[in-house]
């Protein structure tokens, strides 16, 4: 893993914060803010069955804009995106993470800087459903009753800004390669066929937010082929990681199985779960860099 250090304004923004109300003595003890707001690139080598060609994948996922992270932070990391020169970018949810009351312009004016020939796209993840107003919470406030058309206008911001947003669809992106989408495991309602519908010889590549819809909602019908490689993020590979214990907590119902790296899914199917980008709940990370995960795509 290469790690980058370039200066971050939105880290300093926030250690000024946390100097300003006291909660820096506790948390600056360590290195678990300076490690949130850093990020590093991980370079990845894997086959895909179908491909005729080799393609490249940068995955970006659980941003979580707007509670720790502002546009700083996505200044880097789409300038990172763009130095590796990726045929394909994708989001694995959790874009935002606050009540959105007006269009959010600082985000989406740093990810139209992205450039990829096959495209931007995205997945819902949970915080985004919550940003939507399907939920409240501290950061959101309380639900709203127009959630859906918030969702539907946040859909077309991206849009706009270059990244089409699949909520179980699916989309054609090469002539030997289908990229799925689905909607978010807890807050959607994912429905794996209906985004791999449209594949027929391609290479089946699925994006969802959840890594836990392996088991729930990834077997396929008799007679069809699963996915060849599964994307995912959320569980941001537990935030906090101790030598020998590893995540003290990771948000799935499997506990470490699905925490980050690597794994296998039902029918064996592989997939890899990115520890993200952002960070939720605890401002800090702990042994568990944030990662640009960049895929290199061979033919089986």
């Amino acid at each position: 893993m290469t790690e980058l250090s370039l200066p971050n304004p939105d880290r300093r923004r926030f250690l000024r914060g946390l100097l300003g109300t006291g909660l820096a003595a506790g948390l600056l003890g360590g290195s678990g803010v300076a490690q949130g707001f850093q990020f590093g690139v991980t370079q990845h080598t894997a086959s895909l069955p179908g491909l005729k060609r080799p393609v490249t994948v940068a995955l970006l996922t659980d941003m979580h804009y707007g509670l720790y992270i502002q546009a700083g932070s996505v200044r880097r990391w789409v300038e990172a995106t763009n130095a590796l020169r990726p045929d394909l970018i994708l989001f694995g949810g959790d874009q935002v993470d606050k009540r959105l009351n007006t269009p959010s312009a600082p985000l989406l004016s740093e990810l139209a800087r992205l450039k990829a020939p096959l495209g931007c796209f995205g997945v819902w993840g949970n915080h985004d459903y919550g940003s939507f107003g399907k939920y409240g919470g501290r950061q959101y406030g309380p639900p709203r009753p127009d959630w859906e058309a918030r969702r539907e206008l946040l859909r077309q911001e991206f849009g706009q800004a270059g990244i089409r947003i699949l909520r179980n669809e699916g989309a054609a992106v090469r002539d030997d390669l289908y990229l799925g989408g689905t909607d978010d495991l807890g807050y959607g309602t994912p429905d794996v066929q209906a985004s791999l519908a449209g594949a027929t010889t391609h290479a089946k590549l699925l994006l969802t937010h959840n890594p836990d819809l392996m088991i729930a909602k990834l077997p396929q019908p008799p007679g069809q082929v699963p996915p060849g490689l599964v994307l995912c993020g959320h569980t941001h590979g537990g935030q906090v990681r101790l030598p020998l214990v590893g995540a003290l907590t990771v948000p799935s119902q499997y506990g470490q199985r699905y925490a980050m790296g690597w794994v296998t899914g039902a029918e064996g199917t592989p997939a890899y779960v990115s520890r993200g980008l952002g960070m939720s709940g605890l401002p800090l990370r702990n042994l568990c860099t944030p990662e640009i995960a960049f895929f290199t795509l061979n033919p089986a």
